[in-house]
């Protein structure tokens, strides 16, 4: 019985819909403002994106055969 019910709960959250995840396009939309930047060492860039009290640090990099610059995560800063 208990693993029906895993298998039932399983299948239900795969029924669900995919929540989006935020980018640094999704968040400028928001109205959010770049308010800073940093060049990690080992590539890429990350972008500070703040909005009244929240802020958000977003990691965005590229390769030589990417067409553009993509946002690889974006997470609230706390």
């Amino acid at each position: 019985m208990k693993r029906a019910i895993s298998v039932a709960v399983g299948f239900a959250a795969l029924a669900m819909p995919a929540v989006a995840a935020d980018t640094v396009q999704s968040l400028l939309a928001q109205e959010f403002t770049v308010v800073g930047t940093t060049a990690p060492r080992g590539g890429g860039g990350g972008v500070y994106l703040q909005k009244k009290e929240k802020l958000y640090f977003c990691f965005v990099s590229e390769t030589p055969n990417s067409p553009a610059v993509t946002t690889r995560y974006c997470k609230p800063v706390q």
